[in-house]
């Protein structure tokens, strides 16, 4: 899978860097909504149900079109591609901030959504690439690392700006941030011809050739709906149950990401010795967290535990199903990196909606219910198939 890169080993870091930085505001960009949906529904005038369908949305582009357009794309420099949808992030923020209605709103994050999860299946291997085959592990662990930084800064900056300004400030930001890091991708990553091209016929065969794939897939997408069930109306649960802040929010959600940052940390030495036991572990602390912010989380200390533990739990998660797409499937990675978006960001949207539903039907608390639900589905479907998932 890879080769030895004529590329200096200072150019080389810097590329991975600048990744980083591209999935920090690729994934801040889609979440933002998750720290924002109380001033965005009153600024609006619509349930906070329908302002989780920002997340919704872009989460069904990002899922169901990213096979179609990696395979589409899967002779274009993965450079220019990176390029290309940066911008079409800062543009799509940018239109954000200034959208009328929530119609164009919608409909603007519905097409940000596909650059989203053309980001997503090429990221990783973009970053492994770039190093040296020794390092490549080391190189998507760094990668998966903004995940904790967009949780840790991100979005709790999102917040913090909004509590000053506005949400459509905050996303004026965002648009100046992924310009930014169009720049830093421009200059930093060194041409990256595509490599194992595979139609999309093929990468829709691969699940069904690729028995341990389709367990990962399936494992993917239940916990993927739980958590991000759950997370998405994590806001309104502590404003109605902790009688939380808009700076005690900022605060747990930036706890939240310096948990998952840590979680992230540990699972870069588990996932090498025991990968099917740093998953089981991960999503059992998915489950318990979620157990615990319903026992205690009416209170604010017994909401920071919780979303400590939550935080570790997710980090740990994270980045074993990224490993166990890579076990599953070393030689065809890309492709089932696609796969493996699509699941995970229709999951999202999924989880968005589902959420939306019980949230506006049943109260936030049944929300995190819904969470624990599927968490734990994809505990035990993992329990199963373990030994299949953690291949290598």
């Amino acid at each position: 899978m890879w080769v030895e890169r004529p590329h200096s080993t200072l150019r080389a870091w810097l590329g991975v860097s600048a990744i980083t930085a591209s999935l920090f505001v690729f994934l801040t960009t889609e979440l933002m909504p998750v720290g924002l949906l109380t001033p965005l529904s009153t600024s609006l005038n619509i349930s906070v149900g329908v302002a989780g369908l920002m997340v919704t949305l872009q989460g069904v582009s990002a899922g169901l079109g990213v096979p179609f357009i990696v395979a589409w794309t899967r002779r274009v420099n993965r450079r220019v591609l990176l390029s290309t949808l940066l911008a079409i992030l800062a543009l799509g923020n940018l239109i954000t901030a200034i959208s009328p209605d929530y119609a164009t709103i919608l409909t603007t994050r519905l097409v940000m959504g596909f650059a989203s999860g053309v980001f997503w299946a090429i990221g990783v291997s973009m970053a492994m690439r770039l190093v040296p085959e020794r390092q490549a592990n080391r190189a998507a662990a760094v990668v998966m690392s903004g995940i904790s930084i967009a949780t840790v800064v991100g979005i709790p900056l999102g917040t913090f700006l909004e509590s000053l300004t506005s949400w459509r400030t905050t996303f004026l930001i965002w648009s100046g941030l992924s310009v930014l890091v169009f720049v830093a991708v421009a200059v930093m990553i060194p041409s990256l011809p595509s490599e194992n091209a595979v139609s999309v016929r093929e990468v829709f065969g691969l699940p069904f050739k690729n028995v341990p794939l389709r367990s990962v897939l399936f494992t993917v997408v239940l916990f993927v709906l739980g958590h991000f069930g759950a997370y998405t109306f994590v806001r309104p649960f502590l404003e109605d149950n902790a009688a939380a802040t808009p700076v005690f929010i900022t605060v747990v959600l930036m706890i939240f990401g310096v948990a998952g940052a840590a979680g992230n940390f540990v699972a870069g030495h588990t996932v090498a010795k025991n990968l099917r036991g740093s998953f089981v572990v991960g999503c059992a602390g998915l489950v318990v967290s979620l157990l615990l912010l319903l026992a205690i989380g009416d209170g604010q200390a017994g909401a920071i535990v919780a979303l400590i533990l939550w935080g570790i739990s997710f980090g740990v998660v994270q980045l074993c199903q990224v490993n166990m797409t890579l076990a599953a499937a070393p030689d065809t990675f890309e492709a089932a990196m696609s796969l493996n978006t699509m699941a995970y960001n229709t999951s999202i949207a999924l989880g968005a909606l589902f959420g939306g539903l019980f949230a506006d039907h049943s109260g936030v608390t049944s929300v995190v219910w819904f969470g624990v639900a599927l968490t734990a589905a994809s505990l035990l479907l993992n329990l199963s198939t373990g030994r299949k998932t953690s291949r290598v």
